[in-house]
């Protein structure tokens, strides 16, 4: 009988044993975004879209419309970085979440009132704020009709980013994209489209996390030599036609929508030579250290 009930104790020390390490494995998934919660920021959309619909006025309904497609768009940057296998913090589902629900509750004539003291994202400016512009041109040469998503390309910038006299983002500093979606044209929908977003900056050789989009392509001929007639205050969303040979403004044949989305306006596929120039907006405030 003794034996017996020593082997049913050293029965439990080993279960006990066995399930210690799944539980500390456990707790740092936590803290991660996973595919179910992809699932669950997709169906938040699908009933905010129904709420966008019953808007009171139209032109509330199109404001709301453009930001739930950023919010989908977002929702389809995250969803590809999970697939690849990236570590995505799970405040980025929380932040995402509650730009769905703020935009039903406008649509409703509701508003979500956070906490005294609470803090947002959007709160914080850092070095370089929300919405701040980058000029940068492509390294390699992006088109619907060949490009995958999760394709990787670079871009660099094209003149400083200042502060005063302290300069943030040195020109020349390196942009990661990543193809996000795509939609090569065809007999049905014979206009393609990329959807393009950015999320890392390297800045003398420090990488730091970015989160931006697309919001406008320009057309040039190349550098001529002029960078150094750039003026000291060329800071930030400063215009790079002064350094650039030839330019031309917008890109011909294609239209930029909401999220980074770039279309062909012409029934043919979205190209972007290397040396292209995208005007890029950024969406998350952005910490240099």
């Amino acid at each position: 009988m003794k034996l017996i009930r020593l082997m049913g104790l050293f029965g439990l020390i080993f279960m006990l044993a066995l399930a210690g390490p799944g539980v500390a494995i456990a707790q740092p998934q936590a803290a991660t975004m996973g595919a179910s919660d992809v699932q669950r920021l997709e169906d938040a959309i699908a009933d905010a879209q129904r709420d966008v619909a019953q808007a009171p006025t139209h032109d509330l309904g199109s404001q709301l419309e453009a930001s739930l497609n950023d919010a989908r768009d977002d929702t389809t940057f995250l969803k590809v970085k999970i697939r690849r296998g990236e570590t995505v913090p799970r405040s980025e589902y929380f932040d995402l979440r509650d730009r769905i629900d703020e935009i039903r509750a406008k649509a409703r004539g509701t508003s979500t009132t956070r906490a005294a003291g609470s803090s947002s994202s959007t709160e914080h400016r850092g070095d370089v704020p929300v919405g701040t512009e980058f000029d940068v041109r492509t390294s390699n040469t992006l088109n619907s009709g060949t490009a995958q998503v999760e394709d990787r390309f670079e871009a660099t910038t094209m003149v400083d980013l200042k502060e005063g006299e302290r300069v943030l983002v040195p020109a020349g500093s390196t942009m990661r994209g990543v193809v996000s979606s795509v939609n090569k044209a065809g007999r049905i929908d014979r206009k393609g489209s990329l959807t393009l977003a950015f999320d890392r900056l390297t800045v003398n050789g420090q990488d730091y996390p970015l989160k931006a989009t697309v919001v406008q392509a320009l057309e040039s001929e190349g550098v001529r030599g002029e960078v150094g007639k750039i003026g000291a205050g060329a800071g930030v969303g400063a215009i790079i036609g002064g350094i650039l040979g030839g330019f031309k403004g917008a890109m011909a044949g294609i239209l930029i929508g909401g999220g980074g989305t770039i279309a062909a306006t012409e029934g043919k596929d979205v190209d972007l030579p290397a040396g292209t120039v995208l005007r890029v907006r950024i969406d998350s405030p952005l910490d240099l250290k």
